[in-house]
């Protein structure tokens, strides 16, 4: 009899381990990979295609072709039943004509519009992380439309997939835990007015903004980079919060292993990116940022700028790191700390 107790204890005991160690490796099973795998080359190329193709007229600020671009990633929210920021059938925010011209030079500026998707964080919904990326380029120039395939179709595209994998996490009862806001700004050529105008007229509180993930041209390759394309650039990074900086590096070690090149993020780089695409409206008001970049090319501006010309395995995997920056970001315990302000 105490030869039959014993043994059932000690199958007891067993599986009482067993169970213990299945319970905690489902607790840390890692959910990421599974919903960065939906993001592809296949997926990425059709919308650039799209996005990019010369019946978006070069998706100049205000125009018809721009007008075409906004309905596209609304369609693509709606379709996908990823809800808009507003709480409400509306994804658009109008950015009007009066600020437009105020604050550009660059011609005569009708009403155009920010869009906004939105996913709700399921225990820090007042959180926000912002994916953005700018929707507009230089349109119609002496008959030849101006594509804008790698800027910035790269970047927004890489919101819809980016948008999408964390919709299938939402689905599968893995939603973030911070909301992630995906913001498509227009007026980025006429001088980044569309991210001006959302951080001044904020859906959401600026306070409350824990970091703003800017995706600008990451479909190409630079002469820099010819021998090796596995590489990106980041810029701002460590200048507002060394978390941010430690987190990103942290994940790509982890997930992508791509090449984070830091050469533009120097204080004294004589191009000065930090200052010149739409992350910059949310760093001047003290909010944590990631510039993606690819660098400029030899098609950067020109009406050669096509989609033949994406290399989409790359963007894929560059769009992936982004996705698990942000899904890090959103899912970490802490929020991340601001401690640069005013240290440069």
């Amino acid at each position: 009899m105490k030869q039959l107790f014993y043994t059932f204890g000690l199958l007891f005991f067993i599986a009482c381990s067993s169970s213990k160690k299945t319970s905690k490796k489902a607790l840390t099973k890692d959910f990421a990979s599974k919903f960065a795998a939906s993001i592809t080359a296949k997926k990425l190329k059709e919308h650039v295609y799209i996005f990019a193709s010369d019946a978006f007229e070069g998706r100049n600020t205000g125009e018809p072709g721009q007008k075409k671009a906004v309905k596209y990633l609304k369609d693509f929210y709606v379709n996908n039943n990823i809800a808009s920021a507003f709480g409400t059938d509306n994804y658009y925010q109008k950015v009007p004509a009066k600020f437009l011209n105020k604050n550009s030079r660059r011609g005569k500026l009708k009403d155009s519009e920010n869009v906004l998707g939105f996913i709700k964080g399921t225990e820090k919904p007042d959180e926000i992380v912002v994916i953005s990326a700018h929707l507009d380029h230089e349109g119609v120039k002496n008959g030849q439309v101006y594509n804008g395939a790698d800027d910035d179709a790269s970047g927004s595209m890489a919101i819809l997939e980016i948008a999408a994998a964390f919709k299938k996490a939402e689905k599968a009862g893995k939603g973030p835990k911070r909301s992630i806001l995906f913001l498509h700004v227009t007026g980025e050529e006429k001088g980044l007015l569309g991210s001006k105008y959302y951080t001044e007229n904020p859906i959401f509180p600026l306070a409350n903004t824990v970091c703003n993930l800017n995706i600008d041209m990451i479909g190409r390759v630079d002469d820099l980079h010819k021998a090796d394309s596995n590489y990106v650039y980041l810029i701002g990074s460590d200048r507002l919060s060394t978390q941010l900086h430690q987190v990103s590096d942290s994940i790509n070690a982890k997930y992508t292993q791509i090449n984070l090149d830091y050469r533009f993020n120097d204080i004294n780089d004589p191009n000065r990116f930090y200052y010149r695409s739409d992350h910059y409206n949310f760093a001047k008001h003290n909010i944590p940022v990631i510039f993606y970049f690819n660098g400029t090319h030899e098609d950067y501006h020109k009406p050669t700028d096509t989609p033949d010309k994406i290399e989409y395995d790359l963007l894929a995997k560059r769009t992936r790191l982004i996705f698990h920056t942000a899904w890090g970001i959103a899912n970490r315990k802490q929020r991340l700390v601001v401690d640069k302000v005013g240290i440069e």
